[in-house]
């Protein structure tokens, strides 16, 4: 039998030492990009192991499936991640089961989320979906959109608005990754500028980690190199 233990802690440990040589590599401070593991369609015992190894943020991109694990795992100190598609009649679960939320692109899902957050939670932390490459396929606001949301959400009490998330369209070189990404990094300079609490760039995963360091991303989503491919999922997503 094959040491899962073993086959997660060199997975993690190598993602970790890739993205310790793209933070030096890039001139940044050691420690200022954010693994976040994305453990959709994995079991919750494999998200234990890798807690266990020291992973605090893991992020999830189906709900149902989420809240299953999240009620399996009640007693690690997790911060949760909901990375996903947001269906308007889901925001109630997101809000009341979620520490971050990284794919608001509406101002009405976002005034759900601030309206449905207990009041005994802290603001939760959300991150605009910017759709860089105007590709029919993803969801995400184009930039020339951003600032009329985040001044709408900016007015509403039970969200902190932390920065941007991104998935680029696929790109054939480090320099024509690097190049889109900047832009995602340059949009959010000036609101960083004002609100400190405005500091999260999240993008970057396998195929383009380095180049989303190099471009200054703060969080890079990694799933398959941390748990192994992953399985076909049963739960439907519509916007």
């Amino acid at each position: 039998m094959p040491n899962t233990q073993l086959d997660l802690s060199e997975r993690l440990a190598s993602v970790q030492k890739r993205i310790s040589q793209s933070t030096k590599s890039a001139g940044r401070p050691d420690g200022s990009v954010e693994l976040l593991a994305v453990s959709k369609t994995k079991p919750a015992a494999d998200i234990r192991e890798v807690c266990n190894l020291g992973q605090r943020d893991f992020g999830e991109n189906y709900l149902n499936e989420a809240l299953q694990k999240q009620a399996d795992l009640t007693d690690l100190d997790i911060c949760w991640h909901f990375i996903g598609p947001i269906q308007s009649n889901k925001t109630r679960a997101l809000a009341e089961h979620f520490d971050w939320v990284h794919s608001v692109d509406r101002l009405k899902i976002a005034r759900r989320l601030s309206e449905q957050r207990p009041a005994e939670l802290a603001p939760l932390n959300i991150c605009l979906q910017i759709n860089l490459d105007d590709e029919e396929s993803k969801a995400g606001i184009a930039l020339d959109e951003l600032d009329a949301l985040i001044k709408g959400i900016k007015l509403l009490p039970k969200i902190k608005l932390r920065g941007l998330m991104a998935i680029p369209a696929k790109q054939n070189s480090f320099a024509a990754q690097k190049a889109s990404l900047l832009r995602l990094s340059k949009a959010l300079l000036p609101y960083s500028h004002n609100d400190r609490d405005f500091d999260t760039l999240s993008m970057g995963m396998s195929a383009d980690l380095d180049a989303a360091v190099a471009a200054g991303s703060t969080m890079v989503r990694i799933g398959t190199d941390i748990f192994g491919a992953r399985s076909p999922t049963t739960e439907t997503i519509k916007r």
